[in-house]
């Protein structure tokens, strides 16, 4: 396992530490939101991180095609399950925004799974958009660990990303399988 790879898998390995801070937070216990907020920043580091050692020394590889967005997921749709209406915390994702973010990555999850039951291979590789709704909702999750108090404007920006994006690999998914149907029937 190279050393990207190794740092994807410090970022799955830290969310239950971080659930386990926000679940436990509670305005007497403020030391547990600064620690989920270290376990966070670290997980976006360790994000940038791992994909700069990546490719700088071109260590990319299989593993790291699913290791690295899947530490990404885990840890942002934890933040926005546990950090939703019912946490102990004062700014708080209202239920839309974790249900548009998480619905999301659930159908982008789903498309995947069945493109690679179809085409029996699956290229994973972030748009541009994908990249920027990644951005903001990393943002907004440091804004609400953060309680500052104005962010629902960036809460917002990452829910419009994550609209764009969501249709933008809905689109992708959709010409991939019909590309694919294309060849089957020309053969």
């Amino acid at each position: 396992m190279n050393i990207a790879n190794k740092i994807s898998t410090f970022r799955i390995l830290s969310v239950p530490f971080f659930i386990a801070a926000l679940v436990y937070y509670t305005p007497e216990r403020e030391y547990l939101r600064l620690i989920a907020l270290g376990i966070f920043v670290l997980g976006v580091i360790s994000d940038w991180l791992d994909g700069f050692i990546a490719r700088k020394a071109k260590l990319q590889s299989k593993a790291g095609l699913i290791l690295d967005p899947l530490g990404d997921k885990l840890l942002l749709m934890s933040a926005f399950i546990f950090l939703a209406p019912f946490s102990n915390f004062v700014v708080k994702f209202p239920l839309w925004v974790s249900f548009i973010i998480i619905s999301r990555d659930v159908i982008i999850i789903i498309g995947a799974l069945v493109i690679y039951m179809v085409k029996q291979t699956l290229d994973v590789y972030p748009t541009k958009w994908g990249k920027l709704t990644t951005l903001f909702q990393m943002l907004s999750v440091i804004s609400v660990l953060v309680q500052y108090k104005n962010a629902a404007i960036i809460w917002s920006l990452a829910v419009i990303f994550t609209v764009i994006s969501g249709v933008d690999y809905v689109k992708r998914g959709f010409e991939i399988l019909y590309a694919s149907d294309t060849r089957r029937s020309n053969s």
